[in-house]
């Protein structure tokens, strides 16, 4: 009976997948106390060329040296989009990083989760700093002041201590 149990288990939960190198890599960067921004992307994508041209990434970039940023190329057929991101000077930044995860664009093999989390749409970006995810934009281009005020948030030390508590 348990050994059915496990098999039932393994069904709902669906096909298992290893990790890919860059997903390591990315939980591993994201574990340390600093601000990490992981933006997943792909060079074909129209809105990811729009956040490039606008000079947002390399401006975020230049203003957040304490910040990595980890360009994660998905869906991209293990190309890492580097020619691109060297177009807008982004590859010389020492707080850039930049992967691919190697599976294909398409078909039921692309993937629908990276380091853990679901993966829907692209451009995606992701904040963590010491391991915690802060903040998640799934689902299209960055808005940089909104993304300059994510990571204002995020180093800031705000609690609720000595706030009047709501009556229940």
């Amino acid at each position: 009976m348990l050994g059915f149990s496990i098999l039932a288990a393994l069904i709902v939960a669906g096909p298992l997948r290893a990790e890919s190198p860059p997903e390591q890599q990315v939980r591993d960067a994201i574990k340390s106390p600093d601000l990490t921004v992981v933006h997943l992307w792909a060079p074909w994508c129209s809105n990811c060329q729009a956040e490039l041209k606008s000079g947002g990434w390399l401006k975020m970039a230049k203003e957040n040296p304490k910040t990595k940023f980890i360009f994660v190329s998905v869906w991209n057929n293990g190309n890492d989009g580097r020619a691109m991101l060297e177009k807008f000077g982004l590859n010389n930044q020492a707080n850039v990083t930049v992967t691919a995860d190697p599976g294909p664009r398409t078909g039921d093999s692309k993937i629908k989760q990276f380091a853990g989390l679901p993966l829907s749409w692209i451009p995606t970006t992701w904040v963590y700093k010491g391991g915690d995810l802060r903040y998640a934009l799934n689902y299209g281009e960055v808005r940089f002041p909104v993304l300059e005020q994510f990571l204002s948030d995020s180093e800031s030390e705000w609690s609720h201590k000595g706030e009047p508590k709501l009556e229940e």
